[in-house]
Formats: C-alpha cells, structure tokens, sequence
C-alpha cells in the first residue's frame, strides 16, 4: 500500500501505510485525532492538549507548541507528526523534518480546515471517520442563521500588550461565520494596538478570548470602564480558533452567543 500525501506548506510524503505511531503538536488537531479514533496510535502530544480531558492525561508530553523538546520525540520514534505553520516554531520544525515526516497545517478558513481533515484522516487509515465528521461539521454551518444586523466587533488575544485578531487569521473568518464585522479587517494577523485605537474604531463589541490570554470578568470590568458605550463579553476561545472536530459545536456556541449579545 502506497499514499502520497502533499500537506498545507507543500511537502510531499510517501507512506508505505498508514501512521501508527502519532505526535500532535497542535491542541485542536490531537482533539481531532482522537475523534478519529486513534487513541491507540497517538503517542506524544503537548502540554497543552488538553482535550479530550479522559484520555490525554496517560499520553507522554513533549513539551509546548512551541518549545517541544526534539530528543523526547526523537526517543518516541513516531511515524507520522502533525504540526501548524502558525502554531509550531518553524526553527523546530525544520529540525524534526530533518529525521520523520512532518504533517503541516495552514489553516485560515473553514474549507481549509475540512482539507486538513480529510488528508489526515487519509494518512491515518481514518478516512470513513473523518468524512463523517467532515459531513457533520458542515451540516451543523448550514443550519446556522449569522446574525444579521452589523456587529462591529474587536477581538482580543493579548493583554499588556494588547493584541486583536485581524484579517487573514481563522478567528476573522469565524467572525464573519458567527455575523460579525472585525474593525480590525483592513489590518493582517495579530497587531499589538493602543487603547486610542480601540478608542477610535468605537467597536459596538469587544470580545476578550479565553485564550491565549486567560481573560477573565475582572477584566470585562476592566473594558467596561474603558469603553462604556462597547459590551464587552468573554469569547470561547476554542469556538473560534479551534480548527479540528470541535468544530462541530461551534454553530450551537454561536446560537448561544448570539442570545447573550441579544442578537
């Protein structure tokens, strides 16, 4: 058995069958792996896979996103490692290509994500599963009604400095899924602005994610007394930058997000 697979950076591999032996290096792409089916494959992940909750606690840790330890992966001899251009370190990645087969993911849109899938799922010998999960995904987006009136939202990642998701990013395009106006459009990926900024755009919404940054309500307060004509909410961060079979619940976190904005 032969597949040759091409991944989202332009790197060809031939695999004589499908990858036994499985590192994620991308939270949202090990929860993937495991809806897949693959617990038994999956053999190293980082610190911060964190779901599924029940069966990544029993799998070896190689440290974070971006400063995974090269001998620990090299020790776990894996077949097959799935990174992210934006996620992973390109200095670390190009070391680990040097030894194993590095699947990449460049992911800015949802038809790019159902590519990842549909490829990995292929490589891992998954390929009913993920086109059901595919199928379920896009299903549950075509049955969502985005809000309709303009919100104009700022999204926030960072704090001190203060950081937002601009165009060219998933969370932007989840935005426009979800019906809403990112202020920050006519910038690229994830500028650091100023308070004068924000302040200028007069955003209707600001959005502070769960993550990167651990925003929290003492921080809506904070925004609040900041902006007072904005609301100012916390956003899963996971709903909108999560690009993996957590996709699935992104239409009804929407929904529910949609009734806390009186949308």
């Amino acid at each position: 058995m032969n597949l040759t697979s091409t991944d989202q950076l332009g790197h060809t591999f031939d695999f004589h069958s499908p990858a036994k032996r499985i590192i994620s290096l991308v939270p949202s792409q090990t929860e993937f792996l495991f809806a897949l089916g693959l617990e038994n494959e999956i053999i190293g992940i980082t610190k911060f896979c964190v779901h599924p909750a029940s069966k990544v606690s029993n799998v070896a840790k190689v440290g974070g996103t971006k400063n995974f330890h090269l001998e620990k992966i090299k020790n776990l001899q894996p077949d097959l490692i799935i990174g992210n251009k934006e996620e992973n370190e390109h200095k670390r990645i190009t070391e680990l290509q040097k030894h194993f087969p590095v699947w990449m993911s460049d992911i800015n849109t949802l038809n790019e994500a159902y590519v990842m899938m549909k490829e990995v799922s292929r490589i891992t010998g998954r390929t009913e599963e993920g086109n059901i999960l595919i199928k379920k995904i896009q299903d549950s987006f075509q049955n969502y009604q985005p809000v309709r009136d303009t919100l104009r939202v700022a999204y926030l990642i960072w704090q001190d400095p203060i950081m937002i998701a601009a165009s060219d990013t998933f969370i932007n395009h989840m935005l426009l899924q979800f019906g809403a106006e990112n202020i920050f459009q006519h910038q690229t990926r994830y500028p650091e602005v100023t308070v004068q900024q924000l302040e200028d755009l007069n955003p209707d919404y600001i959005f502070l994610s769960s993550e990167p940054y651990p925003f929290r309500q003492k921080h809506v307060k904070e925004f609040e007394g900041k902006f007072p004509h904005a609301k100012v909410i916390i956003a899963d961060g996971e709903m909108f930058s999560w690009y993996g079979s957590r996709l699935q619940d992104v239409p009804a976190y929407f929904s529910l997000l949609r009734k806390q904005l009186n949308k």
